[in-house]
């Protein structure tokens, strides 16, 4: 009795503490309730993302679709020195990375198109504007393909006109020429997401404290110098952390534009990482190769990753993992 009077005097003497014990079944229920809310998509994440990687085991063996594994030959390292005497290896990453630094160089033009779209003082336009760039994402790559096909090939709605008004005097195919299939590529993707890429810094451009621009109008600041002063500045953050994961991702230049937007006359300059993976493995059914060339993309990948990491935080003294 007297140590349970004790317990409730200490109890009674630090309110803050007792509020807080007495919370602690109610965080810890809300924290399993949260938990369980996300373990189907943890799930469905580990499944699609980790499961797969138990696969890598057939870059080790001669393997032939039909023949269990267990009767397969070990062949060791050797689908990784194919790798290297391959010569379509070279032409392959000399693809994927010019279209990959090509994207790099585009990375300003979100953050630019942020900014004016945030500097937009109606509100109707700025709404309309907003949508307009932000539509392209929601369309797939076969109905871009089919747009870009309609427009832009030998016989498309630009030929025409240009041959009706007597600016050209013979059809140009812009889509199968293969010495601006990179800047074609480039653009096609720029157009399709820079409204989506623009979004994020929308984002960061809201969290801008409103009284920092007050006090630049009151020193005399105008919209220009706000912008450069201010807004750039607060949104520079995002844009470093986002062209940090961007390089390490270097030799993911896509998949789908590549595969929907490849013909014969471009098909040596438009041929990147994922897309040779896609005709090795699936379509020539040579899976230990495909398998150890996705292999090198990620140890690649995730090497650059660590890279950029400790180069951010050398430098920024920030890290983004």
């Amino acid at each position: 009795m007297i140590k349970r009077e004790r317990n409730n005097v200490e109890l009674s003497t630090y309110p803050e503490q007792t509020a807080m014990l007495r919370k602690r079944p109610r965080i810890r229920k809300e924290g399993i309730i949260l938990l369980c809310m996300a373990l189907p998509f943890i799930s469905i994440a580990f499944a699609f993302h980790y499961v797969p990687l138990f696969g890598w085991i057939y870059a080790f063996f001669d393997y032939r679709p039909g023949i269990s594994l267990t009767r397969t030959e070990f062949v060791g390292l050797e689908h990784f020195r194919q790798m290297l005497t391959d010569h379509n290896m070279v032409r392959v990453l000399t693809n994927t990375m010019a279209l990959s630094l090509l994207a790099l160089l585009c990375a300003p033009l979100p953050l630019l198109l942020a900014v004016m779209i945030s500097e937009v003082k109606n509100e109707r336009f700025k709404k309309l504007f907003q949508t307009t760039s932000t539509l392209p994402h929601y369309i797939s790559w076969i109905i871009v393909y089919s747009l870009a096909f309609s427009m832009f090939s030998s016989e498309g709605a630009i030929n025409t006109i240009l041959l009706r008004l007597g600016l050209e005097d013979v059809q140009v195919n812009v889509l199968g020429n293969p010495n601006h299939v990179w800047l074609t590529q480039t653009l096609i993707l720029l157009w399709k997401t820079i409204g989506w890429n623009a979004i994020i810094y929308l984002a960061a451009i809201v969290s801008i404290d409103s009284e920092m621009y007050d006090a630049a109008r009151v020193d005399g600041a105008g919209r220009f110098r706000t912008i450069i002063s201010i807004t750039i500045p607060s949104i520079m953050p995002t844009f470093i952390v986002l062209q940090l994961l961007a390089v390490s991702n270097l030799l993911s230049a896509g998949f789908e534009q590549f595969l929907v937007f490849n013909n014969v006359m471009v098909a040596d300059r438009i041929e990147v990482l994922d897309l040779y993976v896609y005709r090795q493995g699936l379509l020539l059914n040579d899976y230990p190769y495909s398998t150890a060339v996705g292999m090198f993309k990620s140890v690649i990948s995730i090497t650059l990753l660590f890279l950029v990491n400790g180069l951010s935080k050398k430098i920024r003294g920030e890290s983004i993992v």
